[in-house]
């Protein structure tokens, strides 16, 4: 017996566009679609995890940025929105939840505007942030299990081309890598 062969939704979509409009290339659709479509199926398996240690992805988010800065884990309020893709309000409900659990402080100013006063992770903010991220990795390794390590590479690679195109830029100079790192490919 004959099974289907196994494809995905914007595939079909993509098809059935093509059986009504056979002029139209909807070529790009099958990227955008894609990208779309995975961001909303990621969005809750990613959330498992945080949701176990009483967060939510965004707040997650704003930890990771602290954690990642480095010591003394500290950013203005508005390099973390600007980092986070979010509104002023956004950032400012995000923070004030944060906050008031013990997670990040914002530190003394000599301004009242509150974009100015930096925000600082706490000890117990970098233990939650220490303590998830190890599962929070295990997560996403099961979520790419069927990519091999050329197609998560070449699909990074093409995603990062994309945002790149759109404006996403590092807001950092790349770390040149050592010599000898340049001679192993693949090794982080």
């Amino acid at each position: 017996m004959f099974g289907l062969a196994r494809t995905d939704h914007i595939q079909e979509v993509v098809e059935q566009w093509a059986a009504e409009t056979p002029a139209l290339d909807r070529s790009a659709f099958a990227v955008i679609g894609r990208i779309s479509r995975l961001a909303q199926l990621l969005e809750p398996e990613l959330d498992l995890v945080f949701a176990e240690y009483g967060l939510t992805g965004g707040e997650f988010d704003v930890l990771a940025a602290l954690r990642r800065s480095g010591a003394p884990y500290r950013l203005t309020p508005t390099s973390l929105r600007k980092a986070l893709l979010l509104s002023s309000g956004g950032m400012t409900k995000r923070l004030a939840g944060l906050e008031n659990r013990g997670l990040v402080r914002r530190e003394a100013a000599e301004t009242r505007d509150r974009r100015l006063r930096a925000v600082t992770l706490t000890p117990e903010g970098r233990r939650l942030v220490d303590a998830v991220l190890p599962e929070h990795i295990d997560n996403e390794e099961r979520l790419l299990r069927d990519l091999n390590a050329s197609e998560r590479s070449d699909l990074a690679r093409l995603l990062e081309k994309l945002a790149v195109t759109l404006q996403d830029t590092a807001t950092r100079r790349r770390v040149k890598a050592p010599e000898a790192s340049k001679q192993r490919p693949g090794r982080a």
